[in-house]
């Protein structure tokens, strides 16, 4: 089992919370990004695309505390950028494992052998390392040589302390489905606790367009690779709701629920999910009670016609297994269908047309900063 009982059985509890006293809309896991430079330049990233004042900057560590308490969610994932390149790291992840929240720092791993003595193994805590796919497809993917060795020896590290640690996959449209098969395989006799999976999302700024994946082409890749488990081997272990998962295959079709996992960062609560910034809210109770909601996700909005993506649907999956447990039941019974007929896809024929405001935000963001005093920033020599 990739989630933890102890995780799985919290995170559950929150969720029939949430259904029987009647919300609509609640936050599962807490999107906060401290910083965004990162030490990679990855051809499918469109987080890294800032000037050099904005690369600067940087969350204290009582602004990403005061995010964890405003918002509420029982689990928290760090992202960024790379965030060891914050220097109080540890002081934002001691204080979240404080207040009993699931905290998860998603890593290239380039620094975490070096920063590993701040830190020290803890239930509620889990290393998330980024590897996507073998030696020659994630080097290719982040565009840079030798970084496979060095996340594999970092895990090995890791895991010999005593941590939790899982890796995260984002898999793009040439993905060859046997060579995922054989690095799932690899990666489970590294002795991980988990793989958590998303289909490349279509990042308007990222470098590399023509790999990002379709719907339908999403479906047929997760299908493939999902057919070549073999029986014999160690099981694969997913890091992620089993519906979820049946989505990714075809099985399901689920709206996106982008309010599951709001977005903090430097500029604000992101409106309206972790992947598209179209605005900023100042708290996270004026994100939840002044965005326009039903204006996002697929069928809605031309940006997210192709998104499949975990942050905008692992929430939903994760809701259906509490309001319907005999949905989850039945796939524990059945177990993921890779052939037959594929659930029907919602339609787009009345998603409205993109709008690109991203470079307003960035603008308004450098007018602020020249106004204001220099302040401590990020250690981009690490």
């Amino acid at each position: 089992m990739g989630v933890p009982l102890h995780q799985a059985l919290k995170v559950g509890a929150y969720v029939l919370k949430q259904h029987l006293v009647g919300n609509k809309r609640y936050p599962l896991v807490l999107m906060l990004e401290p910083l965004f430079r990162c030490n990679l330049a990855c051809a499918g990233c469109g987080k890294i695309d800032y000037p050099a004042e904005i690369l600067n900057q940087r969350l204290s560590v009582a602004e990403c505390l005061e995010a964890v308490d405003e918002c509420g969610a029982p689990v928290v994932v760090i992202a960024g950028g790379e965030p060891l390149l914050h220097k109080e790291l540890d002081q934002v992840v001691q204080g979240i494992i404080a207040r009993k929240k699931f905290v998860i720092v998603c890593t290239n791993a380039l620094l975490l052998e070096k920063k590993l003595d701040q830190f020290k193994p803890n239930k509620y805590f889990t290393w998330s390392v980024h590897l996507d796919g073998d030696r020659e497809d994630h080097d290719r993917s982040v565009c840079q040589t030798g970084v496979y060795d060095r996340a594999v020896a970092a895990i090995a590290r890791v895991k010999a302390l005593g941590f939790r640690c899982v890796i995260n996959t984002t898999l793009f449209s040439n993905a060859d489905p046997e060579r995922v098969a054989r690095f799932f395989d690899d990666v489970m006799d590294m002795g991980i606790d988990g793989i958590s999976l998303s289909p490349g999302y279509a990042y308007e700024r990222a470098p590399d367009q023509q790999h990002f994946l379709n719907r339908r082409r999403t479906k047929e890749l997760f299908r493939d690779i999902f057919s070549r488990a073999k029986p014999g081997r160690k099981k694969w272990s997913f890091n992620q709701s089993g519906l979820f998962l049946d989505f990714l295959a075809g099985n399901r079709t689920y709206a996106c629920t982008p309010w599951g996992n709001p977005c903090r960062t430097y500029f604000g609560w992101q409106r309206p999910c972790y992947l598209l910034g179209e605005g900023y809210a100042k708290t996270f109770k004026e994100l939840m009670e002044t965005t326009e909601w039903d204006k996002y996700g697929t069928g809605n909005y031309e940006k997210c016609a192709d998104c499949m993506v975990h942050c905008g649907y692992e929430a939903t999956a994760v809701a259906e297994s509490v309001s319907k447990p005999w949905e989850l039941l039945k796939f524990a019974r059945t177990g993921l269908r890779t052939s037959g007929p594929m659930s029907p896809d919602i339609p787009l024929d009345n998603q409205r047309p993109a709008e690109y405001v991203f470079s307003r935000h960035v603008a308004d963001a450098m007018a602020r900063l020249r106004h204001q005093p220099p302040v401590e920033t990020a250690d981009a020599a690490d």
